[in-house]
């Protein structure tokens, strides 16, 4: 009765060896260990590419469309010939997805230097004012560079007075749902903002108009 334990644990010593080394399954345990990471990494990569080539894309619209906005039957208060030319964007855009939202604005100034700048109207941020907050509010008073009555934050004017001569900043904002929602892993919201921008010179078809002498105004 006193050898049982060890004749047992004799017999038991091979079975436990080969169970060691024993190989069989690790493939596959250590395949699933790996395929979440490497799905996720897989997936924001295609997630990253077509960013990237949205980006192009946008880009490429903006220029297009920035060419035929400078044009004299584009241009000044020719509101019908922007409204085609932003949906012709727009339907570039959506091909590569169409949940997209696509927002177009256009700024004009006098000179390339005023548009590469972008610089505010000139104003006291006041004490009388509703506070410090680096915004023209409040009665808070500011210099009227181009006299269009409002103080402009970036210091264009509506693309409503512009003209032959002026240059103009052409923006294009894009937000849409991400191709693989990836970044709400670590807290993100799921959409993708793209943005483009360029500016260009209206043609000379006429003479440039000016801005006259600077005004000071008050912030409503």
């Amino acid at each position: 009765m006193r050898r049982a334990p060890h004749l047992f644990g004799a017999r038991a010593l091979p079975v436990l060896r080969r169970f060691a080394r024993a190989q069989d399954g690790v493939t596959i345990i250590e395949f699933a260990l790996i395929l979440p990471g490497f799905l996720i990494m897989l997936l924001g990569a295609l997630d990253v590419g077509h960013t990237l080539y949205m980006q192009s894309v946008v880009q490429g619209a903006v220029q297009k469309a920035a060419r035929d906005g400078t044009l004299e039957t584009s241009a000044g208060t020719n509101a019908t010939s922007r409204d085609a030319i932003d949906a012709v964007v727009e339907s570039q855009i959506k091909q590569l997805h169409n949940d997209a939202e696509v927002s177009v604005q256009r700024r004009f100034y006098r000179s390339f230097s005023q548009a590469a700048a972008a610089q505010a109207e000139p104003f006291t941020d006041s004490a009388s004012g509703p506070n410090k907050n680096g915004v023209c509010d409040g009665g808070e008073p500011f210099v009227d560079n181009n006299n269009n009555g409002v103080w402009d934050a970036d210091g264009g004017n509506a693309i409503n007075a512009a003209g032959a001569g002026d240059n103009v900043v052409f923006t294009v904002t894009v937000s849409y749902p991400r191709l693989f929602p990836i970044d709400r892993l670590i807290g993100g919201h799921g959409t993708t903002h793209v943005v483009a921008r360029t500016v260009l010179s209206n043609q000379p078809y006429g003479d440039q108009g000016t801005d006259g002498t600077p005004t000071v105004r008050y912030c409503s």
